[in-house]
């Protein structure tokens, strides 16, 4: 019996086990410390994702209005979206790969049947087109067209948005509560 417990590193939330979640209602209102912690995750994944929506809006700004940023060469832009396909794909493979199957013990929204790993292929699918479009410009075989850019980035850029706010929502306090303790919070290596 002790053996199985040491097999299984990730602790219980109860005797009952993770299948007894805890209603929001029947929860102890959380002190500013507590939200904190119970809070963490979503505060970090918000900061990756904020770096997501900046260079998003500016290469969709640009996209829409033919006006690059001061001081941003063609050269710069072409750049700036081949990392943001790059870095958002990094963060996705970490994601469903490290993140998403540890949540998915105990939170159904991280299971692989689930609407985030859905998300995750339809806007996988615009990253490479756009990750595509964006190495043709920058190798010559095409000239950059700002409205075909555009119009790549509208494919899937509502779902991307939404992606982004739900991912994070998902992760807030008062959701991770139902689910985890503090010390199992804290114990996420990631």
């Amino acid at each position: 019996m002790a053996e199985a417990a040491q097999a299984n590193p990730m602790p219980v939330l109860s005797e009952a086990g993770p299948a007894e979640i805890k209603k929001a209602d029947q929860l102890p209102k959380l002190s500013a410390s507590d939200f904190q912690v119970y809070n963490r995750l979503a505060v970090m994944m918000d900061a990756y994702h904020n770096h997501f929506r900046h260079t998003w809006n500016m290469l969709y700004r640009t996209a829409s209005t033919g006006q690059r940023p001061t001081g941003v060469s063609i050269r710069s832009f072409v750049h700036s979206g081949l990392q943001l396909c790059q870095h958002l794909t990094i963060h996705h493979t970490i994601e469903e790969q490290h993140i998403f199957p540890e949540l998915a013990e105990r939170m159904p929204g991280f299971k692989d049947d689930e609407i985030l790993i859905k998300q995750h292929e339809e806007i996988h699918e615009g990253l490479e087109k756009t990750q595509k479009y964006l190495q043709d410009c920058q190798f010559g075989e095409r000239e950059l067209r700002m409205n075909e850019l555009k119009d790549i980035m509208d494919s899937y850029g509502k779902v991307l948005w939404e992606h982004l706010d739900q991912e994070v929502k998902l992760l807030g306090a008062e959701n991770m509560r139902k689910y985890w303790t503090k010390e199992e919070i804290l114990s996420m290596e990631w």
